[in-house]
């Protein structure tokens, strides 16, 4: 007796299985990415004022390179037109705050002349940019 054959079926790729692991996945990224935002206070119903301002201070980046070039914000600049520049930033409106980043091999004394010149225009607000060791 002979067995009827069946023609073999060729394999194929289901693919809305995988439109839904995808979907799945982005949704899941998007919430926990929201999550993660870091929330700095309470949520409130803020009054409004004619007089406010949306003025927010400035952050300042000064960078010193191993061959004692100055940056302002990734600008060249030189240390006689570091403090006019600030002033015009404390005159705008705010206190900007100020992050030194000097390579390891800048002298001290490099470093200390860009804070005497930060704090010569009345800026109080500065860090020195670091990385942790590992």
């Amino acid at each position: 007796m002979r067995l009827p054959t069946t023609a073999k079926k060729k394999a194929r790729i289901e693919i809305i299985p995988m439109i839904d692991t995808m979907f799945f996945l982005l949704v899941f990224f998007m919430i926990a990415t929201l999550s993660m935002t870091m929330q700095k206070g309470i949520p409130v119903n803020l009054p409004t004022s004619g007089s406010a301002t949306e003025i927010v201070p400035e952050e300042v980046s000064l960078t010193l390179t191993k061959n004692g070039q100055l940056f302002f914000n990734k600008e060249p600049i030189g240390i006689l037109d570091l403090e006019p520049r600030l002033q015009s930033l404390l005159q705008i409106g705010g206190e900007p705050s100020v992050v030194i980043n000097a390579d390891e091999e800048v002298s001290h004394g490099q470093v200390i002349a860009v804070m005497d010149s930060v704090r010569k225009t009345g800026i109080h607000t500065m860090a020195i940019a670091i990385k942790p060791n590992h």
